[in-house]
């Protein structure tokens, strides 16, 4: 499990790396979601793909963590970058996760905007 410290020092070379892209002239949104599998015997490694597949246009998955959470299940903690004029904020990305076979629940953590 990271700590808040760990956690933002992520965030924060996330939106350097984000910086470095060419052709960008949008603001960017970061978004932390949490995703819990249905069950034990799903491989993140699987939802990860079902995720990368479903998400909405303009929305791309950076990094992921994957964080015991007990008895052998284990959460993903996505780290996603949106448009910041996405229409509907993380609403859409939050369908889009919870439709997925094998998800059982998704939290947003974290919306911060990175400035170019």
């Amino acid at each position: 499990m990271r700590s808040a410290a760990s956690s933002l020092c992520l965030i924060n070379a996330l939106c350097a790396a984000l910086r470095v892209l060419e052709g960008e002239a949008v603001a960017k949104v970061l978004v932390v979601v949490k995703v819990y599998p249905e069950s034990i015997e799903l491989e993140p490694e699987v939802i990860i793909e079902r995720i990368r597949n479903s998400l909405p246009h303009g929305v791309e998955l950076l990094s992921y963590d994957v964080e015991p959470v007990a008895f052998g299940l284990n959460a993903l903690r996505l780290y996603l970058a949106m448009p910041e004029e996405t229409e509907g904020g993380t609403e859409p990305i939050e369908a889009a996760i919870s439709s997925i076979e094998g998800v059982s629940n998704v939290d947003v953590e974290v919306v911060h905007r990175m400035s170019f």
